[in-house]
C-alpha cells in the first residue's frame, strides 16, 4: 500500500484490503485538479461591476490571473450560458434567445446539445463528481420541456433554479424533486442558500474522485434584492457618467437612435437606484467566495483547485440613453470579468489576450486531461495562458451574434412605435426589436482594436469602431474606414458565421497567416455575401 495515508482516509476503511485500494485510488486521484466555476448573472466589468467584490479580488484576482479582454459571443443570458456549457458559438448550439422557441432549455436543446456539454464529458469520460447550484438556463423547469424533473446529463448533484433569477419565493430542482422556498432571509435568500449547499457538498463529497462545481448566482440580475444587512450599502453611489452616458447614439442602428436624449430625471433616478442595488446584491456573492475558499483551504484542497469567476454578459446603465439592460453589441454588454486562480498560476497577473466564454469548456476539459480533438467545440483552451507558456499562438478576433426579440403586436405602453419591439420603458425607450439582429467581428491585434458589425435589416446597417481612438464607441466610422478593410472584415464575418470547431480558430484579418481573396466574397458557398459601398452606408 502507498505509505502516505491520512487519518480521514483510514477512518473511511473497515478492512485492510479496502484501505489498500482506497489509498491507491486516493494517490492517483490526488494528482487530478478540482475545478470550481462561479457564474454571476448580468455582471458588467466596464462600468465598475467588480468594485464591490473586495474579497473576491483578494482571494482570486490577487492570487491568480485577470483576463482584461474577456468577452461573450452573445450578450444575453441563455445563449451565453449555452456557449459556456457547449464551448460553441450560438449559430452552432442554436440557442438564440431566452425563450423555449429560441431553444432555451427546449426539448431540442436537451436532445442535441446537453449530452455533449463539458460537464457531461467530465463526469462520463473523466470520472469527475459534478455539482451544480443556481440558475441554469432561463426556461429550465418549463412544463413543456420536462419541468424540474429533468436533470441534464453530467450532474452528480443538481440544485437548479426554476426559470429566471430570483432571490426569494422560488423553486429549486433538487436532483429532480421540486423544493419551494419562501421569503425568510435566514433560510431562503438564494445566494446564501447556494453558498450553504456548496459548503455541504465540499463537506460530504467523495474524497476518491476529483470534483467540478458550478455555482450560478442570481446576483446582480433584477429584481436586485439585497440581503438585509446590505440594504444601506453604497448610498452615495450612482451609475458612472462616462462619455457615452446619456448621449444620443448618432450614426447607430435605429434602435439606439430611438432612445430619448436627454433621459428624463425619473429614468436617471431609476437607473441609479438599479446600479446601487446591483452592487448591494454582489456583496453576498463576495461572502460566498470567502466561505468557499476558506472551506477548500480547511479541506486541504485549495492548492489543487482551479477557481474561475465570470459572468454570462455585461450590462448598461444609461449608455447612449438606454436606461438598463444588455443585448447590445457594445463593450459594456459583451465584455465580462474573468478571474482564475489555481495550480501553476502565478499570483497578481494580468493577461491581455482576447478570450471568450466559449473557451471555458475546452479549458476545464483540458485541465481534466480530456483530448479536445474529440470534441466539436469552437473555443480554445486557456490552460497555456494560465500556465504562462511562452510563444502561444492565439486568436486575434472572435464572433459576436444576436437574434433580436420583439412582439408581433405593438407594445401597449408605446403603441406609436408599431409592432416588433420589446423591453420598452414607460417613456417608450425600447431595448430590443426583431431587427436588432446583428453579427460582429471583434478584433484585437498588435495593430488594431476594432469592431465591425452588420445588422440583418432593410438598411443593411453597418457599425465600425476603432476602440484605440474611441474606447466608448461613440463614432461609427463605417463610412470613412478604408474600403479594403471593410471588405476584409465583411468576408471574415461571413466565414465566422459559418464556422464550426477548428474553422472558428483560423487566422484573423490582421494575422500574418490570413489570406484574403475578394473573389470568394461572391462565390456560391452558401454564405450571404455583401459588397458595402456608400449606397448601403
Amino acid at each position: 500500500c502507498p505509505p502516505r495515508v491520512t487519518a480521514a482516509l483510514l477512518r473511511r476503511c473497515r478492512w485492510p484490503r479496502c484501505c489498500c485500494s482506497a489509498r491507491a485510488r486516493a494517490v492517483r486521484q490526488a494528482r487530478r485538479p478540482n475545478v470550481v466555476s462561479i457564474l454571476t448573472d448580468d455582471q458588467d466589468v466596464c462600468l465598475g461591476g467588480m468594485t464591490p467584490l473586495k474579497k473576491t479580488n483578494a482571494l482570486i484576482a490577487q492570487m491568480g490571473i485577470t483576463f482584461v479582454n474577456a468577452y461573450v459571443p452573445s450578450a444575453l443570458c441563455c445563449p451565453s450560458r449555452a456557449s459556456i456549457l457547449t464551448g460553441k458559438y450560438p449559430h452552432n448550439h442554436h440557442v438564440v434567445n431566452n425563450t423555449l422557441e429560441g431553444n432555451c432549455s427546449s426539448k431540442l436543446w436537451q436532445k442535441i446539445q446537453e449530452p455533449y456539454t463539458f460537464p457531461a464529458l467530465l463526469k462520463a469520460m473523466c470520472g469527475y463528481q459534478t455539482f451544480f447550484a443556481g440558475k441554469y438556463l432561463n426556461e429550465y423547469g418549463a412544463e413543456d420541456a420536462g419541468g424540474v424533473g429533468h436533470v441534464p446529463p453530467g450532474w452528480s448533484f443538481w440544485y437548479a433554479l426554476e426559470k429566471n433569477s430570483k432571490y426569494y419565493n422560488y423553486t429549486l430542482s433538487v436532483n429532480g424533486k421540486a423544493r419551494r422556498h419562501g421569503e425568510n432571509y435566514s433560510v431562503d435568500y438564494l445566494t446564501d442558500v447556494l453558498a450553504n449547499m456548496s459548503l455541504d457538498f465540499l463537506e460530504y463529497k467523495s474524497n476518491f474522485e476529483p470534483f467540478f462545481m458550478m455555482i450560478a448566482t442570481p446576483a446582480p440580475h433584477s429584481p436586485w434584492t439585497p440581503a438585509p444587512q446590505y440594504t444601506k450599502s453604497f448610498q452615495n453611489v450612482s451609475a458612472p457618467r462616462n462619455s457615452n452616458f446619456n448621449i444620443h447614439g448618432k450614426n447607430k442602428h435605429w434602435l439606439i437612435r430611438q432612445a430619448k436624449t436627454p433621459m428624463s430625471n425619473s429614468s436617471i433616478q431609476f437607473l441609479d437606484d438599479a446600479y446601487r442595488k446591483r452592487w448591494q446584491t454582489l456583496l453576498s456573492v463576495d461572502d460566498l467566495i470567502e466561505k468557499l475558499v476558506k472551506k477548500l483551504e480547511v479541506n486541504g484542497e485549495l492548492d489543487n483547485t482551479y477557481i474561475f469567476y465570470t459572468s454570462d454578459n455585461g450590462y448598461h446603465t444609461g449608455q447612449f440613453s438606454l436606461p438598463i439592460d444588455k443585448r447590445q453589441l457594445y463593450e459594456f454588454d459583451i465584455k465580462v470579468p474573468l478571474l482564475v486562480r489555481g495550480p501553476g498560476i502565478k499570483p497578481n497577473q494580468t493577461n491581455k489576450m482576447l478570450v471568450a466564454n466559449i473557451d471555458l469548456g475546452p479549458t476545464i476539459l483540458d485541465i481534466a486531461g480530456y483530448d479536445l480533438n474529440k470534441t466539436q467545440m469552437d473555443g480554445m483552451s486557456l490552460l497555456p495562458l494560465l500556465r504562462g507558456d511562452k510563444n502561444v499562438t492565439w486568436r486575434s478576433d472572435f464572433l459576436v451574434e444576436y437574434q433580436g426579440e420583439g412582439y408581433n403586436g405593438s407594445d401597449p405602453t408605446c403603441p406609436g412605435l408599431g409592432p416588433g419591439v420589446t423591453h420598452c420603458f414607460p417613456d417608450c425607450v425600447c431595448e430590443d426589436s426583431y431587427n436588432n439582429t446583428y453579427a460582429c467581428v471583434r478584433t484585437l491585434s498588435a495593430a488594431w482594436d476594432l469592431q465591425y458589425c452588420e445588422f440583418d435589416d432593410r438598411e443593411v446597417f453597418v457599425e465600425v469602431y476603432n476602440l484605440t481612438a474611441d474606447p466608448h464607441q461613440i463614432n461609427n466610422i463605417a463610412k470613412t474606414i478604408d474600403q479594403e478593410i471593410l471588405e476584409k472584415m465583411n468576408y471574415r464575418l461571413m466565414m465566422l458565421q459559418s464556422c464550426s470547431g477548428a474553422t472558428c480558430r483560423t487566422p484573423g484579418v490582421f494575422d500574418p497567416g490570413y489570406r484574403f481573396d475578394p473573389r470568394l466574397m461572391f462565390s456560391n458557398h452558401g454564405l450571404r455575401a455583401r459588397r458595402f459601398s456608400a449606397q448601403f452606408l
